[in-house]
């Protein structure tokens, strides 16, 4: 491999903004600081741009993993919006081979379904076996509109089971038939609340967002799950940033529904100019798409950092004429002409993607 040397960027890696240069030798980041190497195979010129860790994608749908009902392409849903390392929140159909033939870094949440408001645990005992180390948690439908649930029993018995397989836990809340406080109750540390900002019954801003509060002081994740405006409420969203309880993980819940008909080009950039319209700092969304949820999932050693030494995984973003619409299901229209662009993405010191 090639070395490359990424100049004058501002530089995000993983806690904090620097300014300086990043240089890349045999697929690791050789250094990061300052000076032009005696020899570099590609230079990039950063001025005026971001250079971060490759961001994590929390919750997608991967072909060949997920329902064929919603997969979409991995390297085609990722790398063009700088995500490196994403996380397959429903894996039902695919095997260890699969995963690692991925470019994308990657961990799975097993589906456990729920049928006559009992949890049923067979398919994901299976799927367990299949993915081994890959598989870091459970993905619970807790919708009235998809599973056949109406009290909080179904729910804390998938918490019990992940509990005894030393697995996390990320509930799809929208649609939920018990009130939010009671279904955050039943959520621990390093359980991931997905779709938190939904607008539909059950919501989170019904008790202006305490329940937020208090899952979040026991270590509760808040996840954005965006997918477009299917799973937000942009004003909800809004208000749980202005009162300080804004998302811990941007995710795009990206799935061949979503990916070419959300109002602009559908990804984790269009998520970030979103979050940042809605009032988010760039600190706090990046630090949501990188290191947090490299955290989240176990992946702290693998992504969401950039640090000498480590796998060189690293994208650049440019804010500029990347216009995106969006109308939500409650009529809240959210707009912008300018958001964030992906214009290079690197993988193991190789360059994936260039605008």
């Amino acid at each position: 491999m090639g070395a490359i040397w990424i100049k004058n960027g501002r530089i995000w890696d993983g806690e904090r903004f620097t300014h300086g240069d990043v240089c890349v030798k045999n697929g690791k980041i050789l250094r990061i600081g300052s000076g032009i190497p005696e020899h570099a195979d590609y230079v990039y010129d950063a001025e005026g741009k971001i250079v971060s860790a490759g961001l994590v994608d929390g919750h997608v749908h991967m072909r060949g993993i997920s329902s064929t009902q919603f997969d979409v392409q991995t390297e085609m849903a990722c790398l063009p919006f700088g995500v490196t390392a994403a996380v397959d929140a429903s894996g039902v159909y695919g095997d260890r081979a699969r995963l690692d033939s991925f470019t994308v870094k990657n961990r799975v949440l097993v589906s456990v379904k729920f049928e006559r408001n009992t949890a049923d645990f067979s398919q994901a005992e299976e799927m367990l076996q299949k993915y081994g180390d890959k598989a870091v948690g459970i993905k619970v439908y807790f919708d009235t509109e998809i599973s056949e649930v109406s009290d909080s029993r179904p729910l804390r018995e998938a918490v019990d089971f992940a509990r005894s397989k030393n697995l996390l836990v990320m509930v799809h809340s929208s649609n939920s038939p018990i009130p939010m406080p009671e279904l955050l109750a039943c959520l621990g540390k390093g359980d991931i609340l997905t779709h938190a900002y939904h607008g539909g019954k059950n919501n989170v801003s019904e008790d202006g967002f305490a329940c937020v509060k208090r899952a979040k002081q026991r270590g509760v994740i808040i996840d954005a799950g965006m997918a477009g405006h299917v799973h937000t409420d942009f004003s909800i969203f809004r208000e749980a940033i202005e009162c300080g309880t804004g998302p811990d993980v941007i995710s795009t819940d990206i799935t061949k529904w979503s990916a070419y008909k959300r109002g602009g080009r559908y990804g984790m950039t269009m998520c970030m100019s979103i979050a940042r319209k809605l009032g988010m700092s760039e600190e706090e969304i990046f630090r949501a798409v990188t290191s947090k949820p490299a955290s989240v999932f176990g992946m702290e050693d693998e992504c969401g950092y950039l640090r000498e030494g480590r796998s060189a995984d690293i994208a650049v973003f440019d804010y500029t004429d990347e216009p995106f619409e969006l109308t939500d299901k409650a009529g809240n229209r959210i707009a912008g002409s300018v958001g964030y662009r992906c214009d290079l993405t690197i993988v193991d010191g190789e360059i994936i993607y260039r605008h």
